[in-house]
Formats: structure tokens, sequence, C-alpha cells
């Protein structure tokens, strides 16, 4: 019986039996690969299909903690829970050149000294990783430059090694099978491959997966379901600051995000992100406020920039960096009716200095201040900070972690904080700082720019 070719879809991974211009599982247009169909199985109960299974009881597995070790990145340590754990899986993605195997070079250079690493590359020749390594400072390390899984296999059983690094997926193939390196069948299979050996002869595997800007290209997305942590490196190409964010991890929290900074002698961890974000804020100019956001455990101050401008056309601009674009919208209609500052005739801009983004709702009221800053053009106190979620209404709601921000901005040396006047009654105030409580969008912005002035 002929055999038909089956089709994947390069954002969510499902399956299809015939290609389709959208994905019946997740909704996006145009991202169905065609994979080759596997040869058929044997029927079930048939000799000689199988090699057997051992059936053991739950009473029979002897339970411990996992075994961690230290990559010798703190920031990295954070991201994985507390250490990579010995047996797993990692895939670490991101768009090409933003650093990912810098950050895997790296550990390289740190758990050499007590485990045994094989770097497998499908992309540079060994002369090129000895150039990266020199650079980076790493002097003892075993290369491989194949991309024939079956041959990196047999490597890979005759050397043992602790931890074993691929750089990258899209560039392994197995021959059995007749897809191009890099589409869904050959990612898939050797995917697969990396997982029998990590659970099998319990080596943690590290595998770099390339995603371009649209996410067109079958790897990570295909691979979220198999691997054990997912890790996104991010970052704007114009910028040196790169956040590493866990988007799955079985081993620990998906919350905590690291900070580094890329230089010429590698990545450098920030371990104090908020006094990098906020160096070289401008004093005295409207349209500025500094948000306090929960990163997992650890609070980040950054800087919220809005411009108001009157438009040039019939239909106002928006455009947001940084933060999403329906709630920046929504923050101007409530501004607008609450408050009474009318912008439907001017632009508005918003944007989030250093690349970072924020999703939290604590950082509706910063956001809205520096937009009526911008408006009334009347500069926000350098030693003003806010945090507080904003409701249609025009209410200010509390966030979590109040206790954690407050102390955050009495460290960076601000004397004033905006917050909610509800849910905040009971935190205790750092020496020093001054809390500011507001009931709604109004009061505070008549107490972010006017203090007790009528605005």
């Amino acid at each position: 019986m002929k055999k038909h070719n089956s089709f994947f879809c390069t954002e969510c991974g499902g399956e299809s039996v015939k290609w389709q211009g959208r994905c019946p599982a997740c909704g996006a247009w145009n991202t169905m690969a065609e994979a080759p169909a596997e040869p058929a199985a044997g029927k079930p109960g048939t000799a000689g299909q199988g090699r057997g299974a051992s059936i053991i009881s739950l009473d029979d597995i002897h339970m411990a903690e996992e075994i961690r070790f230290s990559t010798g990145l703190d920031e990295l340590d954070r991201v994985l829970g507390g250490g990579a754990v010995a047996g797993s899986l990692v895939l670490v993605s991101g768009e090409p050149g933003i650093g990912k195997s810098t950050l895997l070079m790296q550990i390289c250079r740190d758990v050499t000294r007590f485990a045994e690493v094989l770097y497998v590359s499908g992309e540079e020749s060994p002369r090129q990783l000895r150039l990266r390594a020199e650079r980076l400072g790493v002097k003892v390390l075993k290369l491989l430059a194949e991309t024939n899984l079956d041959d990196i296999a047999a490597a890979v059983e005759q050397s043992k090694p602790n931890i074993l690094i691929v750089d990258s997926i899209q560039t392994l193939f197995k021959p059995e099978l007749s897809a191009a390196p890099g589409s869904v069948s050959q990612v898939k299979e050797c995917a697969l491959e990396l997982m029998r050996m990590a659970k099998c002869w319990g080596i943690t595997v590290f595998v770099i997966g390339h995603v371009n800007k649209d996410g067109a290209i079958a790897g990570p997305k295909v691979l979220e379901h198999m691997v054990d942590c997912v890790l996104y490196f991010e970052g704007e190409r114009d910028l040196t600051t790169r956040v590493l964010r866990a988007a799955k991890n079985r081993f620990g929290s998906t919350n905590e995000i690291g900070v580094f900074d890329m230089r010429s002698e590698g990545l450098v961890e920030v371990p104090n992100p908020s006094e990098m974000l906020l160096s070289g804020r401008p004093v005295g100019v409207p349209g500025t406020c500094v948000a306090c956001v929960m990163e997992g455990s650890r609070p980040m101050l950054a800087e919220i920039q809005a411009l108001v401008s009157p438009t040039s056309f019939g239909v106002p601009r928006r455009m947001v960096n940084g933060m999403d674009y329906n709630r920046a919208m929504l923050l101007i209609a409530v501004l607008e009716r609450r408050a009474g500052y009318y912008i439907g005739a001017h632009d508005a801009y918003f944007n989030v200095v250093g690349g970072l983004k924020m999703d939290e709702p604590a950082c509706d009221l910063p956001s809205l201040l520096a937009l009526a800053s911008s408006f009334k053009d009347v500069p926000i106190p350098p030693d003003l900070a806010a945090f507080g979620e904003v409701g249609l209404t025009g209410e200010l709601r509390s966030v979590t972690s109040s206790q954690l921000r407050l102390v955050e901005c009495r460290r960076l040396g601000f004397n004033r904080c905006i917050i909610p006047a509800q849910g905040t009654k009971n935190c205790s105030i750092p020496e020093g700082l001054e809390v500011v409580r507001a009931k709604n969008v109004k009061d505070a912005v008549r107490l972010a720019l006017f203090r007790d002035a009528s605005g």
C-alpha cells in the first residue's frame, strides 16, 4: 500500500494528513510543512516487533532529589531552577546571532573543571570553535564537527561525556530519512534520539534551535513538548542587553529570567538589572516614569517613556515598543474618560527603555503617568516610582509582592512611590521612602504631576 506524506505545523507541531492553508490546531496561516511518512509498523502482537518493556511497581521507585550542578553562570542557574539537572534535555532557542552558542560555550569554561563535555557543532569547523573558545577563555574541551546523528551517537557512546552540547538541531540528520536537514521529520527524529541518550545514559544535553523573526522555521515549536526545559534567548540587535527566559521547565519555575550584557569577551552577567536599565535616565524631562515589575522572585525597575504630539493626519498614530499594544490603547481610553485628558487628536508613542518586554499589570500605572506627563508637558520628579493595575472604571488595584517592590525602590534611591490604596495597607514601608496611596487614576496623576495642587 502506498504511503502518503504527512504535514506538520511549524508553530505548534500539530499533524495533518493533507496540506491546509490554516493549521486546524492553532489557527496559524501558511505554517504547514511536509514531512515524509514513517515506515509501516508491524501489527500489534506480531512476534519480534518489540524489545519488551519491564513493568515496575510504584513502591520500587526510589525517591531522591534530582542531581543538580551549577553551570558557572548564576543567571542561567536561576532560570533553570537552581542549576542544570543530570539526564535532562534542554532546548536553547532564539534568533540566529543572538548569542546562544556563546552562552553554551561559556558554560564549558566552568563545568569542564568537574565534568567531561562534548561539544558537537554542525555549523562551525574545529578551527572556528577553537577561536571562539580562546576568546571566551575555554581551555579544555572535546569537539566534534559532525552532522550525521549515527556518528554522533557512536562518539557519545564511546566517550561517555557528562554533558553533550549540540549546535544546532537544524543541522543534524538521520541517514534513514530522505528529508533534508532542518525539516520537521529530521528535527523530531534527531530530538528523539538525543532524548534517548539523555535518559538512558544520564547525560545532560543542551540543544540549540534557531528561530527567525517570523517563527516559520520548524524546530523549537515542534520540540517544546519533547524536551525537559525550553529557554528563549531574547534581545534587540542594536542593544547589548540579552534576556534569558524559561518557557517550559519540568524541574523549576518558568517565571525567572536571566539578564546578560553582550560584550567582546562574551556574555557578562547582570546581577542587578535595575541599575543597568535606569542608567542614563533623563532628569526633568516630561514623559518618563519608573516602573517596578516582578520577574519571578526578582523585582526590577525599568523606565517607561511616552510621547504625545498633535497629529498631522486625520487618524492619530499609535506605536508601542516593549509592552502590549492593546493594553496601551486601553490606558489611553481610561486616561481620556476617567481623568479628562483628551488625547484623541494626538499621536501617542510608548517605549520601554533597555529592550525589556513588560506584560505585567503593575506597569499600567507608570505607563499612564508617563502618558499624562507628556500630554501636560510636566515632568515627573526623578525620585518617584510607581506600580499598580488600572481598571476600566479608573480605579487602581493592588498587585502581588508589593513589599518587595517597595524595598527595591528604596534600595535604588527613590524617595516617593505611588501605589494603589486598595490592598496595600498592611505593607511595611521601608525607612526613608514616602508611600503615596491613590484610589483612582485622577488622584494618581494629580499626586505625580502636581503633588497636592489641583491639576
